[in-house]
């Protein structure tokens, strides 16, 4: 009996899990750091300013914009959920994480590339507006239509990710709680359970590659359908003009989705490749998107470019 309830309690309250940070590489851990707390500050400072024009700047008040500032948010939450804890486990040495906070990084690890995904769709849905339809693109992405976008966004990547939390709740926990990696995430922390995890296994993956596989299908046809429409425009300098609102876009896809479908090969077919190649990767995949998104928008949008300069130099003419 003691046993038993023992076990059980372990299920509901399991001790503290300890975060290795990246095995094989701990000589290298401070240095590694270095690298991505620059990345996490230039993602700190550029989603916070871009946040901060958009909301501040009535001319900035598009559509296109609205969802910019979403995928900033999105992002800087992602940036806060996984890498400061980076740092103290590289810096500090502090490796324990609690159940619930365990869980709680995980929830919000995983929510915030389900809802980048689908801001990416729903900025596809933008351009696609914008260049084949655009004498009704207000009429079409209304402030109410952009509200009822962003909430099922939200509710989505809540519906989808939250099960996760309860698959791992109904565990129980009776073996060491070490996880190899710098964050937690679904499936590591299912394989230290003594039970059967194979629901975990077919729901952490199925789920999440169905959702964003659908996204990227749909990012595809939206781009079929633009490029035909900008190809149908009768000048070179509309084409181009046309093409270039997109640009910013396309960079911020690639810099999303190619990482994703690397990592997904590497673990499937690179059985050679070390495990703390991997963990390394899945670290820059958390730290880099999310500090160069703002950057791409900075230098290829010119309202956001225009706004940036007007906002340092008033600051200098302050100062001055």
């Amino acid at each position: 009996m003691t046993i038993m309830a023992a076990f059980n309690l372990s299920s509901f309250n399991p001790g503290p899990f300890i975060l290795l940070g990246i095995p094989g590489l701990e000589q290298f851990h401070i240095w590694i750091g270095i690298p991505l707390f620059i990345f996490y500050l230039v993602a700190l400072v550029g989603n916070s300013v871009l946040l901060y024009l958009i909301f501040m700047e009535r001319s900035l008040h598009e559509p296109m914009f609205f969802f910019l500032s979403m995928l900033a948010a999105t992002d800087l939450i992602l940036s806060n959920t996984s890498v400061p804890k980076t740092f103290s486990i590289f810096w500090l040495g502090s490796q324990e994480i609690t159940f619930p906070g365990c869980l709680t990084q995980m929830f919000f690890l995983h929510s915030s590339f389900a809802m980048d995904s689908a801001i990416l769709l729903a900025m596809a849905f933008d351009r696609y507006v914008a260049i084949c339809f655009p004498l009704r693109y207000t009429s079409i992405l209304t402030c109410q239509i952009i509200m009822k976008i962003m909430m099922g966004i939200i509710s989505r990547s809540f519906c989808i990710i939250f099960p996760c939390v309860f698959l791992l709740k109904r565990l129980p926990f009776c073996r060491t709680l070490i996880i190899p990696h710098t964050y937690c995430e679904h499936i590591g922390i299912a394989r230290l359970a003594c039970a059967d995890i194979s629901i975990n296994i077919w729901y952490g993956f199925a789920v999440p590659i169905m959702t964003v596989t659908s996204d990227l299908v749909l990012i595809g046809i939206s781009y079929v359908l633009i490029l035909r429409a900008v190809f149908n425009l009768p000048s070179q300098d509309a084409r181009q003009k046309a093409l270039s609102t997109c640009g910013c876009h396309v960079c911020v896809i690639l810099i999303f989705y190619t990482p994703a479908i690397f990592s997904v090969l590497a673990h499937r077919f690179g059985h050679n490749i070390p495990h703390s190649f991997h963990i390394l990767f899945a670290n820059l995949y958390v730290s880099i998107p999310p500090a160069t998104n703002p950057i791409i928008y900075g230098v290829k949008t010119k309202q956001i470019q225009d706004k940036i300069k007007l906002l340092f130099s008033s600051k200098g003419m302050t100062k001055g």
